[in-house]
């Protein structure tokens, strides 16, 4: 054997060595099963995060989903009927009864006025007034009144159904409680809320349903909460429990605004009331000396336009004195 045999060998060796190294080292070293072992543990971690950042998508897809039937449903609830505005006044009455009352008190101011005065327009006038001016004022009066009454109790209600999630009892449990030892017209409200329950309404429809007869911002925000809630799961407590703080804190908003507005509101009112009670001591006084206001045709017009004047300053004051939270 020559020497370039013996290094032809000996390189074709080295070759096959080096080829043989290549492709069995990474398995000898444990190079491929730590990096199978990265993939096993990196790939479902990606995953996961790729599932996590679908599910809060899908999440934020279902409230805004929600938010948006809300809205068209009060969209579509502008218009309300009588039965409703009775209903949201807290009245046992049907609507042939308010309008038999309505009836009744317009005949009684239109002859009331009409005996006091003897002018047929002024008997006119309070037919119009008393048939639908004063039982519609009647109903809006009560119906401020309840939903006033609503909102002062409506946060107690809300820790009860905060607490009694927290000690393990139903939702329909807690809801239970409140419609039997609350005050009203929370109790009437929520009991409303499990009969439609029984009848087979989901609870986010029924707490839906709250606001059409309690119209304000609690009842609004309590069915906004259940809607979602029942939609996109989550910690039904601290959702209530957050809603509950910040009724609260709007309430104590509107006391601090009311009694910082009352030196205003009191202003208003002595504003308000100085011509009417100075044109009665006047007349007390001296009424052949006021009474040209109204025998007079230029007394007639000047007493006109005062009193439009009049109603437009009261108007504007009122909305000067007034907030809405």
């Amino acid at each position: 054997m020559n020497m370039s045999t013996l290094a032809v060998a000996l390189l074709a060796m080295f070759a096959v060595g080096g080829v043989v190294y290549a492709l069995l080292y990474p398995t000898l070293s444990g190079e491929k099963r730590a990096e199978k072992r990265r993939k096993e543990f990196a790939g479902p971690s990606t995953v996961r995060g790729i599932d996590r950042e679908a599910q809060a998508r899908n999440k934020r897809g279902q409230i805004a989903q929600s938010l948006k039937e809300i809205e068209n449903r009060e969209n579509a609830r502008d218009k309300i009927s009588l039965e409703q505005r009775i209903a949201q006044a807290g009245l046992a009455w049907t609507p042939k009864k308010y309008y038999g009352i309505s009836a009744g008190v317009a005949i009684a101011v239109g002859l009331l006025l009409w005996l006091a005065s003897g002018n047929w327009i002024l008997g006119l006038a309070g037919l119009f007034i008393g048939g639908f001016g004063m039982p519609a004022w009647f109903l809006k009066r009560c119906k401020n009144n309840r939903l006033k009454k609503f909102g002062v109790e409506f946060p107690n209600a809300l820790d009860v159904i905060v607490r009694g999630i927290k000690a393990g009892l139903p939702v329909n449990d807690c809801l239970r409680i409140i419609a039997n030892e609350a005050v009203e017209p929370v109790k009437s409200e929520f009991r409303m809320i499990i009969e439609s329950q029984a009848l087979g309404l989901p609870l986010a429809e029924a707490a839906v349903k709250l606001h059409e007869r309690m119209p304000c911002a609690e009842a609004n925000f309590f069915g906004i909460v259940i809607a979602i809630q029942q939609k996109t799961g989550g910690n039904l407590s601290e959702t209530l429990g957050n809603l509950s703080r910040v009724l609260r804190e709007r309430r104590k908003m509107r006391d601090k605004i009311a009694a910082v507005s009352m030196e205003a509101k009191a202003s208003a009112a002595i504003i308000g009331s100085l011509p009417p009670v100075v044109a009665i001591l006047v007349w007390l006084t001296t009424p052949k000396y006021i009474e040209l206001l109204w025998i007079t045709q230029v007394g007639k017009v000047a007493l006109v336009a005062s009193g439009l004047w009049m109603l437009i300053g009261v108007l504007i004051m009122r909305k000067m004195i007034n907030f809405e939270i």
